[in-house]
């Protein structure tokens, strides 16, 4: 429903923003009928003016002369006038001021007047309205322009047209607001991806619990049961059976032990302040001595586990306590992970200044999918019809998690059917 909610505000504000440009487009092409209109209308204002001037010119001066299309624009904001007359450039200046003004001219203008037997600027001023005295001079920048007697210019330097807003900066405020959606909906994907994440790993708790439950209880009944038979009065009489359930207190024993042992691995994890001795340890001794311990459950299995120690620097700084727990766990899921009898090799090599220690098997494999959530906490591969497979979904997260705490790294390369390979990065070595 959020993310419905969600689409259906981003579409309604495409939708207005849609329309919004469509209105501003509009608006757009209505200013610039205006802005052409108001430009003709300028130019045709300052042609007049430009020739009432003229006219006055030559009725001060008693000119019979006639002006015909006298007044020329050469540029949008540039008039000349052709005056084949004595020109006085106050005079010209004043009546100038007073046709701009009839006409409601009220742009700045430059004025210059030409002679065209020197080819030159006679005299320029320029004319503003800024000051208190509703005039202000500089000096001439007109160009000069080339016709057979003397004529005078104009130019407006301050006109640039009536100008609209480019659509690239009215198009300013959408795009903030469109950033803004998108900020929101960036925000909006990430709670869902955390929700969705929080839910996966509530669900692989629930099934952690309940597992657990089981590897639990079923060591401790297996235990009372055994305990109960050792009890009964003529049990002492039957010195095999003793030792049979004795073995068996033994082995529940032995495997509650390890049980307990993953969920406190787990709790050491979880704390902040994780405390690791930093001391020297052979990994090759840890290795012998974690293959001696699996030797009996290889042997019940017709399994074999063949080494490979070519590592010249095998001893490296770290916590003997998790180094071990970590070989321990990846021997024990090659073991638990071999359908058929286990066929194991582990090996060692230094390279590129680390330890790397290769855990081989030939069982179940991995698919691609499983392979990308196999460190992950509470994470087990669903085997299918091998029901012997034992654990919580701790044991490959507890190895990657001390691998990185001793500065190192885990990985895998494993193909479904074929079996599976554990490669320990160890950095910090002695």
């Amino acid at each position: 429903m959020a993310t419905l909610s969600l689409i259906g505000v981003v579409v309604t504000q495409l939708y207005w923003l849609n329309t919004a440009f469509k209105v501003q487009e509009k608006q757009i092409e209505l200013q610039d009928k205006q802005h052409d209109q108001l430009e003709r209308e300028f130019n045709d204002r300052v042609v007049i003016a430009l020739t009432n001037v003229a006219e006055e010119i030559l009725s001060i001066n008693k000119d019979p002369s006639e002006l015909y299309d006298a007044v020329k624009q050469i540029r949008s904001n540039y008039f000349t006038a052709v005056i084949n007359d004595t020109l006085h450039p106050y005079l010209l200046e004043s009546l100038l001021i007073k046709e701009f003004k009839r006409r409601n001219i009220n742009e700045d203008f430059e004025y210059g007047i030409y002679d065209c037997f020197t080819d030159s600027v006679v005299y320029g001023n320029y004319v503003g309205y800024s000051d208190e005295e509703g005039k202000t001079s500089k000096p001439s920048t007109l160009v000069k322009w080339d016709k057979d007697g003397h004529y005078f210019g104009v130019l407006f330097p301050n006109k640039e047209g009536y100008g609209i807003e480019p659509v690239e900066k009215q198009l300013g405020t959408w795009t903030f607001t469109m950033i803004i959606m998108m900020i929101v909906f960036a925000f909006f994907a990430f709670s869902i991806w955390v929700i969705l994440k929080q839910k996966r790993l509530s669900e692989m708790k629930n099934d952690f619990i309940n597992n657990m439950t089981h590897e639990l209880k079923t060591p401790i009944s297996t235990i009372a049961l055994s305990s109960e038979v050792l009890m009964q009065e003529n049990i002492a009489n039957e010195p095999d059976r003793v030792g049979q359930y004795a073995r068996i207190i033994k082995s529940e024993n032995e495997r509650l032990k390890n049980q307990v042992e993953r969920v406190l691995q787990l709790a050491t994890l979880d704390k902040d302040d994780l405390d690791l001795r930093q001391e020297k340890v052979d990994m090759h001794d840890v290795i012998q001595k974690a293959i001696e311990s699996f030797e009996l459950t290889l042997e019940e299995r017709n399994g074999s586990l063949n080494t490979t120690l070519s590592a010249q620097n095998h001893v490296v700084i770290g916590d003997p306590v998790h180094l071990t727990n970590i070989v321990h766990n990846l021997i024990d899921n090659a073991i638990k992970y071999s359908v058929e009898a286990p066929r194991i090799s582990l090996a060692t090599d230094n390279s590129n200044g680390d330890l790397n220690i290769r855990v081989n098997d030939k069982g179940i494999g991995l698919d691609k999918e499983n392979v990308k959530h196999v460190f992950e906490k509470f994470f087990r591969v669903h085997t299918g019809n091998v029901h012997n497979v034992k654990g919580f979904g701790l044991g490959l997260y507890y190895v990657k998690s001390m691998a990185k705490a001793h500065g190192g790294d885990v990985r895998v390369d494993s193909t479904l059917g074929e079996g599976s390979t554990f490669t320990i990065q160890l950095r910090n070595l002695a």
